[in-house]
């Protein structure tokens, strides 16, 4: 049988992330199994495994996988694990998460990347992933609560009923700080009387913005 070895650019990008202190098996192995250049612009294929953010349609960008790698991580995600995701983008963070729990609910307000997020998803058969178009800043009610929540892009700061959805014991990491600059990643643990907050890196993401897009 045929033996198929990883092209030098992707070898590269799995060294890159160990290098930079990723050190959680189950999210090496979920960065290496899925494709990211599907689900990056067309364009950019040739550069899909450089660590870089790379812009995608409507405004917004794909986080550089580092990024990506390291928020997955300190989720501390299980197989059991039930997790909402805000800002679905191309859908590359929630392929991620998919290999990594149990289901994924992801909210994205611009039609046209829930639109594709959902299809390029579909067709790599990550059926555990739910795709809504929506409003971030107001998850539906009927969701219900979480195990993990991820939040990929800016928010000045955690809305309290956005950390309220997080089952007690669960994680919510985000990037806060100013819509224009840089922001720090925070990870919030729900305790039994409260939250515990981190500040762990700065890092910069495009703004989290309320509502659903009019356009795109």
């Amino acid at each position: 049988m045929a033996v198929t070895l990883d092209p030098p650019e992707k070898m590269m990008f799995q060294l890159t992330l160990r290098r930079r202190g990723i050190s959680d098996q189950a999210v090496l192995r979920a960065m290496e199994e899925v494709p990211r250049e599907v689900f990056v612009e067309a364009r950019d294929r040739d550069d899909a495994y450089r660590d870089s953010a790379l812009a995608i349609a409507c405004g917004q960008t794909i986080s550089q996988p580092f990024v990506v790698a390291y928020m997955t991580e300190q989720l501390q995600l299980q197989k059991t694990h039930r997790v909402l995701e805000i800002g679905t983008g191309s859908g590359y963070q929630a392929a991620i998460l998919s290999r990594l729990c149990k289901q994924v609910l992801t909210i994205e307000r611009y039609r046209t990347l829930a639109d594709g997020a959902r299809q390029r998803l579909e067709k790599l058969g990550y059926y555990n992933v739910e795709v809504l178009l929506g409003d971030g800043f107001d998850v539906p009610a009927g969701a219900g609560d979480f195990d993990r929540i991820i939040v990929t892009a800016a928010m000045e700061q955690v809305p309290d009923k956005l950390a309220e959805r997080l089952e007690v014991g669960g994680i919510l990491i985000a990037p806060v700080g100013p819509h224009q600059g840089t922001q720090t990643l925070v990870r919030m643990v729900r305790t039994a009387t409260g939250f515990d907050r981190k500040e762990l890196v700065d890092v910069r993401f495009v703004p989290a913005l309320p509502g659903i897009a009019r356009e795109l």
